[in-house]
């Protein structure tokens, strides 16, 4: 039986007071994509909402000479434009039926997902499973809330990586956001790595628990996961 890898987008496309479009970031579901693709693994794709899930407009130049990207933004359109709704999922125990779950960035899982009841059970009982829980960019902010069946936060205690205080500064959107996702870990007991330089690729892997620092580490969150559930 072929793996099976659960990837969950936003459904927020609304950057803040910004007035700007936001939603989850091209490359960041692209590049797993691709790994998940080649290793056979089947991928089921849902959201807090359901239906179509917002692709973060500007992300799309950004990938604009990214082939895998661009070969995604073409030919896969129907993964996002019709997402199964989470709370769906929770009711049918997706945790047991699934080997890991995924959580591609963009700013718009910043404000939904992190408040988001199913998505926060859905992770802990995927944990609690030890099933592979995985997140790359802004990704991670989904475990912001998280707290396992003990009662302890889900990254207490572990290593991870994300979209970090210095790249959201240099991007100028630190005050659009609900928090700061880089603060918010550590402040949920978790030890915060980063690359040597902002926009350099760096996955950690803690454990079951794999996380990404921006869209230059999202080829390398999706070897991880397709290793993890592998091994």
């Amino acid at each position: 039986m072929a793996p099976k890898v659960l990837v969950v987008l936003t459904s927020h496309d609304q950057l803040g007071d910004t007035g700007r479009k936001t939603g989850w970031y091209l490359p960041e579901f692209a590049h797993p994509y691709h790994e998940f693709q080649a290793a056979g693994i089947e991928v089921t794709v849902a959201s807090p909402l359901g239906g179509a899930a917002p692709l973060d407009p500007s992300s799309i130049d950004a990938a604009k000479d990214d082939s895998v990207s661009v070969a995604f933004l073409e030919g896969s359109k129907a993964l996002w434009a019709s997402t199964t709704k989470l709370s769906t999922l929770l009711e049918a125990d997706a945790a047991s039926q699934f080997d890991a779950i995924f959580y591609p960035g963009g700013h718009g899982p910043v404000f939904d997902l992190p408040v988001d009841a199913a998505s926060q059970a859905l992770i802990s009982q995927f944990a609690s499973q030890g099933k592979v829980v995985a997140a790359v960019c802004h990704g991670p902010a989904v475990f912001a809330n998280v707290t396992l069946p003990s009662g302890e936060h889900l990254v207490k205690g572990k290593a991870v990586t994300g979209f970090s205080n210095a790249e959201e500064e240099q991007i100028g959107l630190s005050k659009a956001l609900p928090f700061l996702l880089e603060d918010k870990l550590v402040e949920a007991g978790a030890t915060f790595l980063k690359a040597d330089e902002p926009w350099g690729a760096k996955v950690v892997v803690d454990g079951k628990l794999i996380t990404g620092q921006n869209p230059a580490s999202a080829k390398g969150v999706g070897e991880a996961i397709v290793k993890a559930i592998s091994a």
